[in-house]
């Protein structure tokens, strides 16, 4: 099922995205308006080493794949942005006939 190369970064950002959107969207309030820093500290760090894996797929998709360097940046660039990882998704998704 993830055997190619464009399938792993597909799944790869979906999580990735995920992660993101956890970060800002409940750990981050939770730290501010709850005063506790815990989650930020747990969820940083899976988000940090998730973005890790994101960029590691993301050159492996741009070789396999044969990308250009602006498509590279722009995916990354998206990955940068909450909510980025759904257009990420619309940009790579392979069209069906």
């Amino acid at each position: 099922m993830f055997s190619n190369a464009l399938s792993r970064f597909r799944l790869i950002s979906a999580i990735e995205g995920l992660s993101y959107l956890i970060l800002v969207f409940v750990a981050m309030p939770i730290k501010y308006i709850g005063e506790n820093p815990y989650p930020v500290k747990v969820f940083g760090m899976i988000h940090g080493v998730l973005f890790i894996i994101f960029m590691i797929s993301l050159f492996e998709a741009k070789i396999k794949e044969k990308w250009n360097t602006g498509l590279m940046f722009q995916l990354f660039v998206l990955s940068l942005i909450p909510f980025g990882a759904f257009v990420i998704e619309r940009k790579i998704k392979p069209k069906t006939v």
